[in-house]
């Protein structure tokens, strides 16, 4: 444990997931934490209450504001993904998403509403996925309403740069099935990556995407009964959102009236939506050879099905 004032430390598992994915970086993000800590604890007048949580790359402590409302204090290595949070999360104004009390651009380090964190939506997914899935497609449709504002990473320009990685992943993919499979999402991805729907700009393919709204991205609220939070921004297309909530809890069966709920949810083009979950499946699977690994049989179980179940 790294020990600062205030909070008992910083988890040794932050450490290794840091030090693993990120090396010298990582390293520098852990030895800066207490500091960082600190300053922002005494720069918004907060006081921790009660012991951190944590993933991969962010600590977040509970705390007290000065006038004793609950917070939560969330301090997290910066990069192009959480550049964007505070962008989006002051797009959504709390309309479906935890809210944005303040930030510091400079730390990506946020202020945020505290929600229940012993509350995920992944509970109620293990007894009624259904009913996970419909709350899941509920707010998906409210964030990806919003308008993306300027400053975000752009789904065209992640789909070009998948597109251009292809070729050399294909040549590391060593089982057949699946070489057809990731050649099958990047076919399916092409036909979509350079259009763009007819309609405003939020109306149609640069609305605000949230990218990564799993069954644990979604915690019970005060105000509301779900709220999403840990969004890793982009502008794009509604239908590449899909995806977290097909793999989530996985069940090869309910794949289809998944993707049609979700899809219907949106108010996505289902062949545009389909396109757009492969794209997702392809983006998945490029970053597992990359990690010098094969791609992971549930995406390629979800590609399976969407591509089967053309029409």
């Amino acid at each position: 444990m790294v020990e600062f004032a205030g909070f008992a430390g910083v988890p040794d598992a932050l450490v290794r997931a840091q030090l693993r994915h990120n090396g010298a970086a990582g390293r520098e993000f852990v030895d800066a934490l207490p500091a960082r800590a600190a300053l922002f604890l005494e720069r918004w007048e907060l006081r921790v209450t009660g012991p951190g949580m944590h993933g991969a790359t962010a600590l977040v402590l509970p705390v007290a504001r000065a006038d004793g409302s609950p917070a939560a204090l969330k301090l997290q290595a910066l990069d192009e993904e959480s550049a964007g949070e505070a962008l989006a999360l002051r797009a959504w104004a709390g309309e479906g998403s935890v809210r944005l009390l303040a930030d510091d651009a400079a730390t990506g380090t946020l202020l945020l509403e505290r929600l229940d964190e012993g509350r995920h939506l992944s509970e109620v997914a293990g007894a009624d996925s259904r009913r996970a899935v419909v709350v899941i497609g509920e707010l998906l449709a409210r964030l990806t309403a919003v308008p993306a504002p300027h400053g975000l990473r752009r789904l065209g320009d992640i789909a070009a740069r998948m597109l251009e990685a292809v070729p050399e992943a294909l040549a590391e993919v060593a089982d057949g099935r699946a070489r057809r499979l990731v050649a099958d999402c990047a076919a399916a991805v092409a036909e979509v990556a350079g259009e763009r729907p007819a309609g405003e700009v939020g109306a149609g393919g640069e609305r605000l995407l949230h990218w990564d709204l799993h069954y644990d991205n979604v915690l019970a609220g005060g105000r509301e009964p779900w709220l999403a939070i840990d969004p890793k921004p982009l502008a794009g297309d509604p239908g590449f959102e899909l995806l977290p909530a097909l793999v989530d809890n996985f069940r090869a069966r309910e794949v289809r009236w998944r993707f049609d709920l979700l899809a219907e949810a949106v108010g996505a083009d289902r062949e545009r939506a389909r396109a757009w979950t492969l794209g997702r499946v392809l983006q998945n699977c490029l970053w597992d050879v990359e990690d010098g690994e094969q791609p992971a049989e549930v995406q390629l179980e979800v590609a399976e099905l969407l591509l089967g179940g053309r029409s």
